[in-house]
């Protein structure tokens, strides 16, 4: 049986990681979530992909015998994109989101779409043959956090088109 926890090293104000992974051994953790909201402690300009927080916190799980599963690390944008693409914050009836919280994107921007497939394809590379990972997550709370753009209402508008004669009743 796997008995997970998500695991938020990246949130620590001060290194805990060892106690952390002490005591979901000592409770019979044998599964920890982790990375899902590295994307601005793993790449911290375009270029700059620096896995060593991700590669520290396997490294201590693996020890411990705790497998891993790999949260994709796209639901929280880095201020690097958000600078270079502010329309990929999320616009809502309340305006568009400010950059700070989590899920705040629109997942239907180009430009977001191109960065997150490329964060998540140079991770899954990069963590491809570690022996504690044993699954990958694709992405966390990918629901639409009332974004009301235009990406959005094209998309339903696309999708309401060949269904038109189903849901008028011809």
């Amino acid at each position: 049986m796997l008995f997970a926890v998500a695991c938020y090293d990246e949130y620590m104000p001060y290194d805990r990681l060892d106690a952390d992974v002490n005591m979901m051994k000592e409770t019979g953790i044998n599964v920890a979530r982790i990375a899902e909201s590295t994307w601005s402690t793993w790449s911290r300009a375009k270029a700059c992909m620096d896995s060593s927080h991700i590669d520290r916190v396997l490294s201590a799980t693996d020890k411990a015998g705790i497998r891993v599963v790999i949260g994709t690390p796209t639901y929280a944008a880095p201020v690097w994109l958000v600078k270079k693409y502010p329309a990929i914050l999320a616009p809502t009836p309340q305006g568009q989101y400010k950059f700070g919280r989590r899920q705040n994107r629109d997942i239907t921007n180009a430009d977001f779409r191109r960065h997150a497939e490329t964060v998540i394809r140079k991770l899954m590379q990069h963590l491809l043959d570690h022996p504690a990972v044993i699954g990958y997550q694709v992405d966390n709370e990918t629901k639409a956090y009332k974004t009301s753009g235009a990406n959005v209402q094209a998309r339903f508008v696309d999708y309401l088109k060949p269904n038109i004669p189903r849901l008028a009743g011809v």
